[in-house]
């Protein structure tokens, strides 16, 4: 079978990619393996060497990357072009921190000496989405590499260009070329290479059924993952906030990426006071966005990445309106070719509708009003899934109070839009996950924490 890269804005196919064998995914498997043992006894300094030569690489084909990204998936050029450019951040930060952050911490005990290590586990394998092609997968290498550990990509099909790319980028930046290789296989094949002994860990960025399918398998085999899986984020937007910059942050979280991020606002809970004048703003700044060819340098909103998903969102709009939600913009599924969806906005909304209970991948805003601060965080944590959140208000001790013991979430904001950064942890709690990445949490994830005692 062929691995099918179709250009989102015209429907057009790009590209076949035929499957590798299971022969050579078994060669690719053992060569990892190997390139793994030699790479884990190469110096900090070496490794961060190369690993900053990664993001010199990235910055200097950043414009050939971002075309990429927009022809397999979609993306607004100059949000591929911002991609590849955190994808740079993330492999300085790590060539810069992961020696100390990794080194050994010593403990006092009854022992003359006695510490905590951290070698690697091994060749880790990455099942990754096709929403950030680039940054979930970087976002997961560069801290695995600088750790020792080596890495197989098995990247969403519709995204295999930007999978070969990203191993051709750490390829000339001078890791051993089999250390870090994009698997070229299909969904069904991932719980074999799960069993392969060459892997010896498994993260996973995706939806919450493939998440439970993976984890499913690894535990059968007794191997670690690291599972960040899908979200609902609410915005909470109480009666003190500021709310001419609090819709511009929602409508821009909202549209990221034509909305199709597991982290963007998706659930925006009002309380009553001022959802009058938030819903006017937020309409006219959603309205305001230009969708388009992302080729365009025009183009705010792209395409969604496959006419299916397109299809999936406005299901789930039209049962919202079937069981009581309000229309304020959008809606419609446009006429031409491609995948394209309206800025979409819906109020009145309550548990039991689609808009409420599932996560809406792409630009559909769902407004929930409610009566107060409680109602509001109430409504924020009825929901399976607990990735981000965010809450907008003047007061900025009341704002920290409810992120910080309030909202149920692995990331939390005040009067900023939930994003990832490589200082801080990122990851979720219930449905939405577990492990973290990113900081020093995340380059410990796939590492042995081993105790050494020396009598």
């Amino acid at each position: 079978m062929a691995l099918l890269s179709i250009n989102p804005a015209t429907g057009e196919r790009i590209r076949d990619y035929p499957e590798a064998t299971e022969k050579e995914v078994a060669m690719l498997l053992g060569e990892a393996a190997c390139a793994q043992a030699g790479w884990r006894r190469v110096a900090f300094s070496e490794r961060a060497r190369r690993m900053r030569q990664a993001a010199a690489i990235l910055r200097e084909r950043e414009e050939a990357l971002a075309r990429l990204m927009a022809e397999e998936m979609g993306k607004p050029l100059a949000q591929g072009r911002a991609e590849v450019d955190k994808c740079a951040w993330v492999c300085d930060h790590y060539a810069e921190n992961a020696e100390s952050l990794l080194s050994p911490e010593p403990v006092g005990t009854d022992a003359s000496r006695s510490f905590v290590a951290f070698p690697p586990l091994g060749v880790v394998l990455a099942v990754m989405p096709w929403n950030f092609p680039f940054w979930q997968v970087f976002r997961f290498a560069a801290p695995a590499l600088m750790a020792g550990n080596g890495g197989v990509l098995k990247h969403a099909s519709n995204v295999t260009g930007c999978a070969l790319a990203i191993q051709g980028v750490l390829s000339d930046a001078g890791f051993p070329e089999p250390l870090f290789r994009a698997l070229l296989v299909g969904s069904d094949r991932v719980a074999a290479v799960i069993e392969s002994r060459g892997i010896a860990a498994v993260t996973l960025t995706g939806s919450t059924p493939a998440g439970r399918s993976v984890a499913r398998k690894a535990g059968q085999c007794l191997k670690k993952t690291v599972l960040e899986l899908g979200g609902s984020d609410p915005y909470l937007v109480l009666e003190d906030a500021d709310l001419e910059p609090a819709a511009e942050t929602c409508v821009a979280s909202r549209l990221i990426n034509a909305g199709q991020s597991c982290i963007a606002a998706k659930r925006f809970i009002v309380v009553e006071p001022v959802r009058g004048r938030f819903e006017e703003l937020f309409v006219e700044k959603m309205r305001s966005h230009e969708v388009g060819d992302p080729l365009d340098e025009a183009t705010q909103v792209g395409p969604l990445a496959r006419r299916d998903l397109r299809d999936d969102l406005h299901r789930q709009v039209s049962a919202s309106l079937e069981r009581g939600a309000r229309l304020l913009l959008g809606g419609s599924v446009p006429d031409g070719p491609g995948a394209f969806y309206p800025p979409t906005v819906l109020t009145g909304v309550a548990k039991g509708m689609p808009a409420f209970d599932e996560e809406l991948f792409g630009p559909v805003a769902a407004i929930v009003p409610v009566r107060d601060e409680d109602a509001a965080i109430a409504a924020a944590n009825d929901s399976p899934f607990g990735l981000g959140a965010a809450v907008f208000t003047r007061d900025l001790a009341r704002g920290e109070r409810i992120a910080a013991e309030e909202l149920e979430a692995g990331s939390c904001f005040v009067n900023a839009a939930v994003k990832s950064d490589p200082r801080l942890p990122f990851g979720g709690i219930k449905e939405s996950g577990y492990g973290r990445e990113l900081s020093a949490f995340g380059i410990r994830e796939f590492v042995n924490v081993k105790t050494v005692y020396v009598k």
